[in-house]
C-alpha cells in the first residue's frame, strides 16, 4: 500500500511539474510579447487564447489522444499511454492559462515603466525583461495557477495515460478508480496527499511572490 502511494505521488509530481515547466517556458515569453503589444494588435492570437481558456480537459485529452494514436501524426513515437504523453496533454491545458495571465499582468504594468525603458535606450528585448521584472509577482501567480490546474487534472491524463497500474497512475485518476471500486480509505489517503502537495507548492510560491513585492 505505502509503496504504490509513493510511486503514484512521485509520478503525479513528475508529470505535473514537467508540464508546468514546459508550459511556462512557452507561455511566459509569448505572453510577455503579447502583453507589450498595443491594444488591437495581435487580436487574432488573443481571441484564440481566450477560446482555449474554455477548452474542456476531456476534449483536450481526446485531441492529444488522436494525435498520439497509431493513426495520428505522432503515432510512430509511441507516446500514448506513457507519462510523456500525459505531460503533452497537460501542457495543452496549462499553457493557455499561464499565457493569458502573463499577458494580462504585463499589459497592466504602468506605462511610465515602458516609457522610461525606451527613454534609456532599451531595445525590445531589454524592455521585455524590464517589464517582466515589474510583473514578476503576477507571473508567479500564473505559474501557481497553472501547476494547480495540472496537478488536479483528471480527464485528459486518464484518456492519454490510460491509468495503467505501475506505469501511468497519478493521484487524481487513482482517486476516481478507487471510489468506483469502493476503496475509500485508499482514495482518502491519496486525497490528503494531493491537498498537502497543493498547500506546500502554493505556500512556496506565495513566499516567492511576497519577496518580489518587498
Amino acid at each position: 500500500m505505502a509503496g504504490d502511494i509513493v510511486q503514484i505521488t512521485a509520478l503525479s509530481l513528475l508529470v505535473s511539474g514537467t508540464s508546468t515547466l514546459v508550459a511556462t517556458l512557452i507561455a511566459v515569453p509569448v505572453g510577455t510579447l503579447l502583453g507589450l503589444r498595443e491594444v488591437g494588435s495581435g487580436r487574432l492570437l488573443r481571441n484564440i487564447l481566450f477560446t482555449l481558456y474554455g477548452l474542456p480537459p476531456v476534449l483536450a485529452g481526446l485531441l492529444v489522444f488522436l494525435v498520439l494514436s497509431k493513426a495520428g501524426p505522432l503515432g510512430p513515437l509511441r507516446l500514448l499511454y506513457t507519462p510523456l504523453g500525459m505531460v503533452i496533454a497537460q501542457v495543452v491545458i496549462v499553457t493557455p492559462i499561464i499565457l493569458g495571465i502573463t499577458m494580462s499582468v504585463v499589459s497592466t504594468v504602468e506605462r511610465r515603466v515602458k516609457d522610461t525603458a525606451f527613454v534609456l535606450g532599451a531595445d525590445r528585448y531589454q524592455l521585455s525583461v524590464t517589464v517582466l521584472r515589474e510583473a514578476a509577482a503576477g507571473v508567479l501567480t500564473a505559474i501557481m495557477v497553472g501547476f494547480g490546474r495540472a496537478i488536479s487534472e483528471v480527464g485528459a491524463v486518464f484518456i492519454v495515460g490510460g491509468h495503467i497500474e505501475g506505469q501511468t497512475q497519478v493521484l487524481t485518476t487513482t482517486i476516481i478508480t478507487d471510489i468506483g471500486q469502493a476503496e475509500y480509505s485508499h482514495a482518502v489517503a491519496l486525497g490528503v496527499i494531493l491537498l498537502v502537495i497543493a498547500a506546500l507548492i502554493y505556500s512556496l510560491l506565495y513566499r516567492l511572490q511576497e519577496r518580489t513585492l518587498a
